[in-house]
């Protein structure tokens, strides 16, 4: 349940951080030089089980303009959700949907109204195999023609986990990409696993330009190893501008490629969580000055 004590102390926190705002209410379509900026609500994930409302008020209130929804607010009714993300003053335009439920959640991402609905992560049991691969590209293609006729568009969030050589040498991404039909099966690239897989970021912006939709955001420490392991060896995270990610040529490429969304998704912070949150958005707002 929702209190003014719960709310108070997160805003308490960004106040803290020095990094409150005055905004309007449906101030969602704010933008910094092109590109819009949310949060994936994964990174308030523990605050937001207590508060959901109050959180919402207090990412917009750290500068943020769009929230990217997160399992944890399903329990909500589509119109109560929405209302909720709206007198938060954010915009809501991208929603993560696990994967054994995401077919059923179709008509309720309609009913947010979003642009793209996204499967954030394979089940762990098809990690492994080129088969298990290939039965997540039968069921993007499917979901894709699914939500394309609901007036959206289908997405895959990826990790690291998918670059890892499968038998034969095969990657379970090579696999994704071979088999999924790019104009039902979209990306959204997290800046920060391609870079913990190995992979150079602005290289698969542009091979992928035709799928690529939304991007994650999040900075990644210097002398990190690179590796295909989910788990605490591959949690390497810091707040934008304080890792080894070049963000002004991505953000840069970004939005030069078409791109409009970028959500910053730190899984983890060493601090408070909506200080780190101002941290970014004050780098970001500097390098989009």
């Amino acid at each position: 349940m929702t209190t003014r004590r719960d709310f108070l102390r997160l805003s308490a926190s960004a106040l803290a951080a020095g990094c409150l705002i005055e905004f309007p209410k449906h101030a969602g379509a704010a933008s910094i030089a092109g590109m819009t900026y949310g949060v994936q609500l994964y990174m308030v994930r523990r605050q937001a089980a207590k508060d959901l409302a109050g959180v919402l008020k207090a990412i917009r209130q750290v500068g943020y303009t769009q929230i990217e929804l997160y399992p944890i607010a399903y329990e909500h009714p589509a119109a109560e959700l929405k209302e909720m993300v709206a007198d938060a003053g954010l915009g809501l335009v991208s929603a993560h949907f696990n994967y054994p439920e995401f077919e059923d959640k179709v008509e309720y991402g309609r009913a947010l109204g979003l642009k793209f609905m996204v499967c954030p992560m394979l089940p762990e049991d098809q990690w492994t195999s080129t088969a298990g691969f290939e039965k997540a590209a039968q069921d993007f293609n499917r979901w894709g023609a699914k939500v394309r006729d609901a007036g959206m568009e289908f997405a895959f969030h990826n990790h690291c986990y998918e670059f890892k050589p499968q038998q034969g040498g095969v990657t379970g991404w090579k696999t994704l990409m071979d088999h999924t039909d790019p104009k039902l099966v979209k990306m959204e690239f997290d800046m920060y696993w391609l870079t913990q897989a190995g992979q150079d970021p602005a290289a698969m912006l542009a091979k992928y330009a035709d799928r690529a939709r939304l991007i994650h955001l999040k900075d990644r420490t210097a002398g990190a190893p690179i590796g295909f392991e989910m788990g605490k060896t591959a949690e390497h995270f810091t707040e934008l501008g304080k890792g080894t990610i070049a963000w002004p040529k991505l953000i840069r490429q970004a939005r030069q490629q078409g791109i409009r969304y970028a959500f910053l998704d730190q899984d983890e912070t060493a601090g408070p969580v909506l200080q780190s949150m101002g941290e970014s958005f004050r780098y970001l707002r500097k390098i989009s000055a």
